[in-house]
């Protein structure tokens, strides 16, 4: 079959589209005839050999994770009444961008038919982290809640879902063309933080009170400085690292005012409590609560165009792939 395959860590050259082994079902597991795959910006941080210690994986592999798809071959204690079903669900481990991969079973999820299945791979990863940073932070009725990268695929939702909860919701992105689409799902403010100063704007947004909530999906540097407008006993998720690292912050002036910062070991580890689940995130797409953004699908002999785009902030929501 073919797939996408990271022959090395480095830049996006390192993918090739080779004949790779047809993988096998085992016990409880399917096979999916994968149609459509979704790509997050992490995934190439991996592929530069990042984040070593939350992900295990050594070249060569086939990248991917989130999938959309047609079960082909059900394995040992399988219902096989899911073959042949248009699902949406995570290959097991990597393995996505490939024509068929393996999936958990009772991990997919039936389509509606009253769901598309674009929609469906677009929403259903940052979908599942949107609502789970729903559940975990405070009430945003009200608050002064602020989104960074909020031109991305993941921004987009949690800026929607502010905007939903009567947040005051102030969208941080870099340039004209995403600050407007930031502002048309919901932001009140739009703040571009490739201008000096940045953080001025959020503050006087605010009226110098600072931001009850961040939502901090930048990192590094400009992760820091949100941090920096969080005002005493507020709330901040350092959860994405599109900068190269996650958000730099001090735990000691943490404490000292009060702030709830969930940091990546810690939604990690609120995934095995939080009551979110992908169901959640198909019903909540279905109401109309997270409509995702997709600028564009390349197809899979393009997979690491789609990583040229990421990497180089071109998209205005998500880019998927198209597999079959």
């Amino acid at each position: 079959m073919r797939a996408a395959v990271v022959t090395e860590f480095g830049g996006p050259d390192v993918i090739d589209i080779q004949d790779w082994p047809e993988p096998q079902a085992g016990k409880g597991e399917v096979i999916v005839d994968v149609r459509l795959t979704d790509l997050i910006f992490v995934e190439t941080a991996i592929r530069h050999g990042q984040h070593g210690g939350f992900f295990d994986v050594q070249p060569p592999y086939v990248p991917g994770n989130a999938l959309g798809g047609v079960v082909r071959t059900v394995g040992e204690g399988v219902d096989p009444d899911l073959e042949g079903k248009t699902v949406i669900g995570h290959s097991k481990g990597f393995g996505a961008h490939a024509e068929r991969a393996v999936a958990v079973a009772d991990q997919l999820i039936v389509i509606p038919a009253d769901l598309n299945l674009e929609t469906a791979v677009a929403v259903f990863g940052d979908g599942f982290t949107a609502l789970m940073l729903e559940e975990l932070a405070p009430d945003l009725t009200g608050k002064d809640v602020l989104v960074t990268a909020a031109a991305g695929g993941m921004g987009i939702l949690l800026v929607q879902l502010a905007h939903r909860a009567g947040a005051h919701v102030i969208g941080a992105a870099r340039g004209q063309a995403k600050l407007d689409l930031v502002k048309a799902q919901g932001a009140d403010v739009v703040v571009d933080y490739s201008e000096p100063g940045w953080e001025k704007s959020v503050l006087e947004a605010t009226n110098g009170r600072g931001v009850d909530v961040v939502f901090e999906g930048a990192g590094g540097k400009l992760g820091a400085t949100a941090f920096g407008v969080v005002k005493d006993n507020g709330w901040f998720s350092a959860h994405g690292a599109a900068s190269g690292g996650f958000a730099e912050y001090d735990e000691d002036d943490a404490r000292r005012r009060g702030i709830t910062v969930k940091g990546i070991v810690d939604l990690r580890a609120d995934t095995r409590t939080a009551t979110v689940s992908g169901d959640a995130v198909i019903a909540r797409a279905l109401k109309g609560d997270l409509i995702p953004v997709v600028d564009r699908i390349f197809p899979l002999e393009q997979l690491a165009d789609a990583h040229r785009a990421i990497e180089n902030r071109e998209l205005l929501g998500k880019a998927l792939i198209r597999v079959s």
